[in-house]
């Protein structure tokens, strides 16, 4: 059934602007950025489709234009008006933490977190250098592979930081496993951190891990 088939009031654009966006399914969202389906298959479908192709909406989130290649329906310009839309997300927390503390919105650092670094296929060691306000000076991917004590060079972390003039940094990294459970190495790595960064008088706020839909503040766990 298309859009203007269906009754005025079970439409998604019509509940949308009366009830909210937070009144729709997921598969309306998406539908109402496809706004059209193809041949036998209607635009509802469709967004059916291609969640469950990504594996839900945080997979579409991660996904990359490439990724929707082969979900019939969704050609070259719907791929990019949805990586724009998941681009403005990010560039939108991204202003956020430029604008407030970080510690305010731990929100917006998880899922500004999670945008970046949740769905990647290899594990990522990323860091959130702010300054003296804990506004986000940037956000840079470090190290990346399998991570361990040696193959994150806390030197590396501390050149960063004084470049960048740094007065805290939040660290964080992705388990492509999709658990988000800090494991022992990870607590023997911010401590290593931690010590390291001291020394110059930049603090570690917390290490945030994050997966697919998920993710772990060590700082809340009591693990720092």
């Amino acid at each position: 059934m298309a859009f203007k088939d269906m009754p005025l009031a079970t439409r998604p654009r019509e509940r949308l602007l009366a009830l909210g966006p937070q009144a729709l399914a997921d598969t309306e969202l998406v539908a109402l950025l496809l706004r059209t389906g193809t041949a036998g298959r209607s635009v509802l479908q469709l967004a059916e489709e291609l969640l469950s192709r990504c594996g839900g909406l945080s997979g579409l989130l991660h996904a990359r234009p490439a990724d929707l290649g082969g979900v019939k329906g969704v050609g070259p310009a719907r791929r990019a008006e949805l990586a724009a839309v998941v681009e403005l997300a990010r560039r939108s927390l991204t202003e956020q933490l430029g604008r407030r503390p970080a510690l305010e919105h731990p929100q917006a650092v998880r899922q500004h977190l999670q945008l970046q670094l949740g769905a990647l296929p290899h594990e990522v060691f990323a860091v959130l250098f702010l300054d003296a306000q804990l506004h986000l000076i940037a956000l840079e991917e470090m190290f990346r592979g399998t991570l361990t004590q040696t193959s994150v060079y806390p030197r590396e972390v501390v050149k960063r930081a004084l470049a960048l003039g740094a007065s805290a940094v939040i660290l964080s990294h992705n388990h492509p496993s999709g658990v988000a459970e800090p494991s022992r190495a990870d607590e023997q790595l911010t401590q290593t951190l931690r010590h390291a960064l001291a020394l110059v008088d930049v603090r570690v706020l917390d290490h945030i891990i994050v997966a697919r839909g998920q993710s772990v503040s060590m700082a809340e766990r009591g693990l720092m």
